[in-house]
């Protein structure tokens, strides 16, 4: 069985990495260019041969039986067509609770949004929020209740994204109660570049938890290795379930939406650079069908595109909600040329250049999703989005130097 515990020993894994693209470009597993239509195909059929942890039952099965298993999870953790939870009560595995991250366990509750412990329906399992405003970590009776976590999350690779802060949370939480943990692969669908600044941390918050970049290429299993290795997370007895078959350059399309607003693979893959709207005055299309593939504003004028945010099942209070919003639709952008691009700020400086509002287009929640506090100041002057990019690429070479004992794929 191919086990990587983290905490006792790292294993070396040998990884391909494309040469550092010129400035103004992200660092890619490419080289110089993103793949060609034809390379994009090929890829798409490695994805259909991958197996993630979670379906590999016969590595981490044998790992829980006859324990007491608490399980991490969310709507997206699923193998084949059924929920894991389901799958693991179906074979007999004694699974005494669930823990739930952002969006909760069945994944309807809104960003940010605070959540309460529940019961889950189908299976009678006690599901406790870590995500209510209140919860550190478990208490100390709860963390008594099981003798193993296993983890299984389907992340999208960006340092804002939730779903890392609550594992490193638990793996921490585990650490101290001498809990085994299990981390069930997924493969990282931005997982093929690496870009964005280093978090400073000043900046640390909610929504970024480690020194790590925008875009950090990882997925969750290798991301707990570096956390672990690198003393950012207490050091927990924890085995990483592969996803077999897989290459950091696999196009891998989720089966299961990883979180309301994130809808198609195309907003999954515009996320990294229009997030940094929630840190402005500019509606990045919350409270509509195109959530994260559009942007705009009231005040936007002479845009032949406009949308009208509205309450919805997982926006229900949508910034600018009932506002008339013109500005610009990205949902025809080629997949091929958003990865290409990388982590790009030409999506904010463009709206910040034609609403010309000055300071009042940022919030203070600008710095904690974008890391640094350069970046605005830079906005601000004029820079394009090349020259700021050259201020953070030397520290993403050397981001890359530093992950590569914890990485698990080529």
């Amino acid at each position: 069985m191919k086990r990587t515990v983290v905490g006792i020993a790292f294993a070396v894994v040998p990884i391909i990495l494309g040469a550092a693209v010129a400035f103004g470009r992200p660092l890619s597993l490419y080289g110089d260019a993103a793949p060609s239509v034809a390379a994009a195909d090929g890829l798409r059929d490695d994805a259909a041969r991958l197996r993630v942890g979670a379906e590999r039952t016969e590595e981490y099965l044998p790992l829980v039986e006859g324990r007491r298993v608490a399980v991490l999870a969310h709507a997206a953790s699923t193998v084949g067509d059924e929920h894991l939870v389901d799958m693991l009560c179906r074979k007999g595995v004694n699974v005494t609770g669930i823990f739930s991250p952002e969006h909760g366990f069945r994944g309807d509750a809104d960003a940010g949004e605070k959540v309460g412990d529940s019961v889950d329906a189908a299976t009678g399992i006690p599901i406790r929020s870590l995500y209510d405003g209140r919860t550190l970590r478990p208490s100390d009776e709860v963390m008594r209740s099981f003798d193993v976590l296993l983890v299984d999350m389907q992340d999208v690779g960006l340092r804002f994204y939730t779903y890392y802060i609550a594992m490193l949370r638990m793996i921490d939480a585990c650490a101290e109660f001498g809990r085994d943990v299990v981390i069930l692969d997924r493969p990282n669908p931005n997982g093929m570049y690496v870009d964005g600044p280093v978090l400073d941390m000043r900046y640390k918050s909610g929504v970024g938890a480690l020194p790590i970049p925008v875009v950090h290429g990882m997925t969750l299993g290798e991301i707990a290795r570096m956390a672990v290795g690198e003393g950012w997370a207490k050091s927990a007895d924890i085995t990483v379930v592969p996803v077999e078959n897989y290459r950091r350059s696999t196009r891998y399309v989720l089966p299961v939406a990883p979180s309301p607003n994130l809808p198609t693979q195309h907003s999954v893959y515009l996320y990294p650079s229009l997030c940094l709207f929630e840190g402005t005055a500019v509606s990045l299309g919350r409270g509509t069908d195109f959530p994260f593939e559009v942007y705009g504003h009231p005040d936007m004028k002479g845009c032949d595109f406009s949308f009208t945010p509205q309450p919805r099942a997982g926006a229900k209070n949508p910034p600018l909600c009932g506002c008339e919003c013109f500005g610009t639709d990205l949902r025809g952008k080629a997949d091929e040329e958003i990865i290409a691009e990388g982590f790009n700020l030409e999506y904010v400086i463009d709206a910040y250049r034609r609403l010309d509002m000055g300071e009042k287009f940022f919030t203070p929640f600008f710095e904690k999703l974008v890391g640094v506090d350069y970046v605005r100041r830079m906005i601000i002057d004029g820079h394009t989005a090349a020259e700021i990019r050259g201020k953070w690429q030397p520290d993403v070479e050397s981001f890359m130097q530093r992950r590569r004992p914890y990485l698990l794929y080529e």
